[in-house]
């Protein structure tokens, strides 16, 4: 009888019970002075009631008002008692949360700052490279495969770019190369999107390549080409107000960036900052010609 007691698993989960709570008087020694009011403002309840309502599409009636503020209650104690027990150190998911929650106070102060069109203005002035639009071209190849005929390809190259130079060359290009996936012809296509079809080499010289005449042979990562571009449209500023909204964005992201740097930096003179081991040299300050290290 007594030996079915001792296997019953509600004594075991009872025992268990008792010894997590003595581990909590242990850790919590001398933190009784942590406060125990829990206070439900009338604006807490309207936040729930409006985050409900968010998600449903309608206002919570009077009994999910009261199963959200349960629910609230619930998640307070649980944050209060896990905070009193430790639980919240060395919780990389709860540290980042944190840092997080931080960085968004340095960022709330400087989304607060609206610039002005002249703020702007000076912002791309100082930064035209991020909103440029990008040079497009349009070509026609022919291709030439080196692995297929070897040392004869460029030969071959070099004939039939005679022949198209001449004013002769076959009526279908395509018939004059070998067969390819690669594109025969890019229409209005950026420097970047020709790199990403035919390699970045074949982009760098197709971009210097002559209007309107065959160049070539050009030489890519899958063989030879001979080229012609029919159009090339250089690289162009927009006007300020149809890139208002770009530059406002990348303005403001700056400023975000600024900010939590400024922010972390006045957080970390707060601190002595020591790292210890092989990275220490990696953060030696270097001194000045008086010997004092430069902060």
């Amino acid at each position: 009888m007594i030996g079915r007691f001792l296997r019953e698993p509600l004594l075991h989960f009872l025992l268990i019970g008792v010894a997590l709570f003595m581990l909590y008087g242990v850790l919590n020694r001398g933190r009784s002075d942590a406060p125990r009011d829990i206070v439900i403002s009338e604006a807490r309840v309207e936040a729930l009631a409006e985050s409900f309502a968010t998600v449903w599409m309608r206002p919570p009636t009077s009994e999910e008002i009261k199963g959200l503020v349960d629910d609230h209650i619930a998640e307070e104690i649980y944050y209060r008692e896990a905070i009193a027990m430790g639980l919240d150190q060395d919780d990389t998911v709860i540290r980042r949360r944190l840092r997080q929650k931080m960085e968004f106070i340095s960022e709330d102060a400087a989304a607060a700052a609206e610039p002005t069109d002249a703020d702007l203005q000076a912002y791309l002035a100082a930064h035209p490279e991020k909103f440029l639009e990008p040079a497009e071209l349009t070509f026609v190849q022919v291709y030439f495969s080196t692995e297929k005929r070897g040392d004869a390809a460029r030969p071959s190259a070099e004939q039939l770019l005679a022949e198209l130079q001449a004013g002769r060359g076959p009526a279908i290009l395509a018939d004059a190369g070998d067969p390819t996936l690669l594109p025969g012809d890019m229409q209005s296509a950026s420097p970047q999107v020709i790199a990403n079809t035919f390699g970045s080499d074949f982009a760098a010289q197709v971009v210097e390549a002559p209007v309107g005449q065959w160049t070539g042979p050009l030489q890519s990562g899958f063989g030879l080409h001979l080229v012609r571009v029919d159009d090339r449209k250089a690289d162009a500023m927009p006007a300020f107000e149809q890139i208002r909204p770009l530059v406002l964005r990348e303005w403001q992201s700056e400023q975000r960036t600024q900010s939590n740097k400024a922010f972390l930096d006045s957080l970390r003179a707060k601190y002595d900052i020591r790292v210890e081991g092989e990275a220490a040299a990696l953060f030696a300050q270097p001194a000045n010609s008086s010997g004092t290290p430069v902060k």
